[in-house]
């Protein structure tokens, strides 16, 4: 029986509702990725350039610490990765959690929540932080969404 896991990272709240409605769509276990150092508002401060969010999203190689880890992540054959859209992309912590696993012959789901920004590149470089056996499925971008529509979504993964 294939096992699902939701994981997730959340600055404000809205990609957490998402991904809690996603676990429940899917019957997935719910896994919050978080920041060993977390984020402060001014952290966030995306019009600030020096702000940390701002500083690491400028250098591709930055990988913030994970300070929880999931459980036996062998036990899951797919696990959706959810997030918010940063700077067209993935925030960093991303990368981090990406290539703390091995996800060879599971397949990975991108999410992510935006007002209006798209996924970029996000997908290209995110498939890049894991091995070349892991099954991709094409991610979306969502605003606000109804469980029905996350359903609907989710059958057509196949």
């Amino acid at each position: 029986m294939s096992k699902t896991l939701v994981a997730y990272f959340s600055a404000s709240g809205v990609t957490a509702r998402l991904a809690e409605t996603l676990a429940q769509v899917t019957g997935g276990d719910l896994h919050e990725i978080l920041p060993a150092e977390p984020y402060s508002s001014a952290d966030l401060d995306w019009t600030n350039k020096k702000s940390r969010s701002s500083v690491e999203m400028k250098d591709p190689s930055c990988r913030p610490a994970i300070g929880n880890q999931v459980e036996d992540m062998e036990q899951y054959d797919t696990v959706f990765v959810g997030f918010p859209i940063w700077w067209y992309v993935a925030p960093a912590i991303i990368n981090t959690f990406l290539e703390s696993y091995d996800f060879s012959g599971k397949t990975v789901v991108p999410f992510a929540t935006s007002g209006g920004s798209g996924m970029g590149d996000t997908e290209r470089i995110l498939k890049g932080c894991c091995s070349r056996d892991t099954r991709w499925k094409p991610g979306r971008r969502f605003g606000s969404v109804k469980a029905a529509d996350l359903k609907a979504w989710v059958d057509g993964l196949g």
